[in-house]
């Protein structure tokens, strides 16, 4: 896939319309900036895109959305802290609008001065968005000369933002974007051996085509979170009253033979941590073996010897894509599985040069919530584009830009 660049694209001087993902987690109850501020990883993402463009003495205007007001203002979904933030980050001041087109920010933006920064409103605030309607395609493009499409989240969308823009102003993808795309890019076409692939989450139909378009790349594959727990079941194991996709069992046992006949070794949990009831606090949490879980419990976590086999597995490889957690990562008696697993990925980026992919959402705020971020070799921004990208499928906000 290539691509026009940022630096490939003629900037200096003009004003730079740039669709970058502010889409922050802004948990009710807390105060609102330090919300933003535990969960800002997607506007330190950006921030070399932005410096370029200072450097460049553009103009820059920041378009993004927050949340799903479909359609309608939301005043819990204004933007305005999300550029007080930002600014902190910059140490440059950023202007928030109170709208995202029409005469009044149009009437803003030409009094712009190079250097300037302006973030406007939530671009969901209007129907036309997520509908990728022409004329707020238009509306948006009347800000800028040029267009730098750097949210990489929402690259498997296609909006006004992400697609229709670029049909009106000469484009190209920011530095962000075009790091995650060399970097899951080339663990996808040229991934250095061993390849290793660590899968979690829920649900085997999350992963499914994920599956089958990198199975044939694959060294070995680990399997844990809630998925494993079909796979698990494929086998003859009782499961407890953990959840079983009954219509992947086929699948899980198919792929467990392909994996067998390719000579990729698989690990699954050789022990789990396993709770009376499926809460933060349960009455009675025990670690057992995979094939003696009790009738009526809950799967939650890998156990510690699994843990450490997987631990020991990775670090005989030298490409490993992550995608998933371990366990109910979000509860923290049940996070020591992903704990230790990302521990020991983290250590692996210096120690053995390994290239280490982690694909995004809740996999990336569990490596940053546990300061690892930068053990990592790339750490994606996006959850479902990244998982999209992975199962080989194209993303329209990035095949929507010019060839370079």
């Amino acid at each position: 896939m290539s691509k026009r660049r940022l630096a490939d694209l003629d900037v200096a001087g003009k004003r730079v319309l740039v669709r970058v993902d502010f889409n922050v987690p802004i948990e009710q109850g807390l105060e609102i900036n330090a919300a933003i501020a535990a969960y800002d990883q997607r506007l330190r993402a950006t921030l070399p895109t932005v410096d370029f463009l200072l450097q460049q003495d553009c103009k820059v205007i920041l378009c993004s959305h927050l949340g799903r007001p479909a359609g309608a203002v939301d005043e819990s979904l204004r933007l305005a802290p999300v550029g007080d933030r930002l600014a902190i980050l910059l140490k440059h001041p950023v202007q928030n609008l109170s709208d995202c087109v029409g005469p009044k920010v149009e009437s803003v933006i030409g009094s712009m001065q190079p250097k300037d920064i302006i973030l406007l409103e939530n671009l969901r605030f209007h129907l036309g968005e997520e509908k990728n309607e022409p004329e707020f395609a238009r509306s948006l493009a009347r800000l800028a000369d040029c267009f730098v499409m750097d949210a990489f989240a929402v690259a498997h969308r296609a909006h006004a933002s992400t697609v229709g823009v670029g049909q009106h102003l000469p484009a190209a993808m920011g530095l962000l974007v075009q790091r995650e795309v060399e970097s899951l890019g080339k663990a996808l076409e040229s991934p250095e051996p061993p390849v290793a692939a660590l899968l979690g989450g829920a649900k085997v139909s999350d992963k499914i085509l994920v599956l089958e378009n990198l199975l044939d790349k694959l060294d070995q594959l680990f399997i844990g979170g809630g998925m494993s727990v079909t796979f698990l079941r494929c086998q003859g194991f009782q499961t407890g009253a953990s959840a079983i996709e009954e219509d992947r069992l086929d699948f899980a046992r198919e792929l467990l033979e392909r994996a067998r006949s390719q000579k990729i070794r698989v690990f699954l949990p050789e022990d789990l941590v396993v709770a009376s009831e499926f809460a933060v606090d349960p009455r009675e949490v025990r670690t057992v073996p995979s094939d003696e879980v009790p009738k009526g419990w809950y799967i939650m976590d890998i156990g510690a010897e699994s843990a450490s086999a997987f631990a020991k597995g990775l670090a005989e490889c030298k490409t490993i894509i992550w995608n998933g957690p371990m366990g109910v990562f979000e509860m923290p008696r049940f996070s020591l599985g992903t704990r230790q697993v990302a521990t020991a990925i983290g250590g692996l980026k210096d120690a053995t040069t390994a290239t280490t992919i982690v694909g995004g959402g809740s996999t990336a705020e569990a490596v940053e919530k546990l300061g690892l971020v930068d053990q990592m070799t790339h750490v994606s921004t996006g959850g479902g584009a990244s998982l999209e990208f992975l199962e080989g499928k194209e993303l329209p906000g990035i095949a929507a830009l010019p060839d370079a």
